[in-house]
């Protein structure tokens, strides 16, 4: 990606920005926007005004004014004070070109998408838990009124599309696509034990399986798994795989994917048709994988990769020379993006939006994916499901990803549709939850973005 299209465009004029929820995402790329030129995001919202401020001052904005109505916000506007609230209507109405979706709320993020986008602005969605479900729709909204719905730089699903996207520009044919997820699997030879995300459990045997040799791949992925007493599958993994696939038209070729525990050097190999060694069914598909590496060793960093068929033999020698990794058969490469830097990246989209007038994801996203819930315990009817936490997951429920269908009855329940309601009925472990097992709020924001979403589909 040639981001020097972005600056050709700036000094005629600055944008302005208001970011909606201000916790690690949004409280990064409000510290970065003061370093970026022709940049400014001086609205700030969450549910406690006060919380909003607090955010704006710990990155250095001074004069804030907490706003309770519109006439309060415009007043501060116009008397160039920084703005924070607890609600976007209050802002809405205000000059901003671009508003930035991150409570990571799913129903709060149909809101004030659409909010946004009926008030003549950009959004940028970082809010993927919305966008999984209702993406295409608020895509569609948006161009009808003239204005950007994207996913944004600095997470994983934009980071993929870029990516993806310019390898079909310069004629490589992509064989696989997928992400790293969030956090490493460090093994210590010296202990046998194996860190991630500050948990150590001993790996007792790991080590002999840490190169794989002439082993086949399937063999030694199945036997890294089987030692690591750690949860390999992660429903956010899930959840930005979908905005992939809903703009890209690729898929996974098992729902909950293979998600190995993997070497980056191993990528070329492991991400490859099973014919040719691999773990894959066929070309084309999205996975996920388990950065593993020693202690010291850098990190993938939750990065973004795709993998290539090598056409020219001498061209990818020449390439493995000088360090890139190479599938051992020599068949297929990897290309990686080792970073993904949340809100301190999220300019570029910012700019795209609003000087371009482009998504950095696709133009016209449709629904091909959906990620669905699955029942990992007994749940019985009259259970409360909410997802929590920092992953917003569902307690005994994980996620596949499942093809999209129109909401009915019989078919799998988005899982974000899921968050916040009961079950009508008992749903055994090992089971989909489908829309009929749910008491859906069929007013709530983000069921009517699906259903209008649904009307409109060709699912033919």
């Amino acid at each position: 990606m040639n981001h020097h299209r972005y600056f050709a465009g700036l000094g005629a004029r600055t944008v302005e920005c208001a970011i909606v929820g201000t916790g690690g995402f949004g409280r990064s790329f409000l510290a970065q926007a003061r370093h970026v030129r022709g940049l400014t995001c001086r609205v700030a919202v969450d549910r406690d005004a006060a919380v909003a401020a607090g955010v704006l001052a710990s990155v250095g904005v001074t004069d804030v004014a907490e706003c309770a109505d519109a006439a309060a916000a415009r007043a501060a506007w116009d008397a160039g004070r920084a703005i924070a609230a607890a609600d976007l209507a209050v802002v809405a109405d205000l000059p901003i070109d671009v508003v930035l979706e991150a409570t990571g709320n799913p129903e709060a993020g149909a809101r004030h998408a659409r909010l946004a986008i009926e008030s003549g602005k950009h959004v940028v969605m970082v809010t993927k838990e919305t966008d999984s479900v209702a993406g295409p729709i608020l895509a569609r909204m948006a161009a009808e009124r003239g204005v950007v719905c994207s996913p944004i730089d600095g997470d994983q699903p934009s980071l993929l599309i870029g990516l993806a996207t310019w390898a079909q520009v310069i004629g490589l044919r992509i064989v696989a696509a997928g992400k790293s997820s969030e956090y490493d699997f460090v093994f210590n030879p010296a202990t046998d034990e194996i860190t991630s995300n500050g948990v150590i459990v001993d790996a007792p045997g790991f080590g002999d399986w840490l190169e794989a040799g002439d082993r086949p791949w399937a063999e030694v992925i199945a036997a890294r798994a089987r030692l690591v007493p750690l949860p390999q599958r992660a429903v956010p993994d899930l959840c930005e795989m979908v905005v992939v696939a809903n703009a890209l038209g690729m898929a996974p070729d098992r729902p909950d994917y293979h998600a190995p525990i993997a070497r980056v050097t191993e990528l070329a190999d492991l991400m490859a048709p099973v014919a040719d060694g691999g773990l894959l069914e066929g070309n084309g598909q999205l996975d996920v994988f388990n950065c593993l590496r020693l202690p010291g060793e850098a990190s993938f960093a939750g990065g973004v990769f795709v993998t290539v068929a090598c056409d020219d033999d001498d061209t990818w020698q020449m390439l493995r020379d000088k360090g890139h990794v190479v599938a051992r058969n020599g068949k297929t490469a990897m290309i990686g993006l080792p970073r993904h830097l949340l809100g301190m990246e999220a300019a570029t989209t910012v700019f795209e939006v609003a000087l371009l007038g482009v998504s950095s994801g696709a133009e016209k996203p449709r629904p091909v994916m959906d990620l669905t819930a699955h029942a990992d315990a007994d749940l019985p009817a009259g259970s409360l499901l909410v997802a929590e936490g920092h992953h917003h997951t569902i307690a005994h429920v994980s996620g596949r990803m499942t093809p999209a269908r129109a909401l009915s009855d019989d078919t799998p329940i988005p899982y974000y549709l899921l968050s916040g309601r009961r079950l009508k009925r008992d749903v055994k472990a090992g089971q989909m939850i489908l829309c009929g097992d749910v008491d859906l709020d069929t007013g709530s924001e983000l069921y009517r973005l699906r259903a209008a979403q649904d009307a409109i589909t060709d699912w033919s």
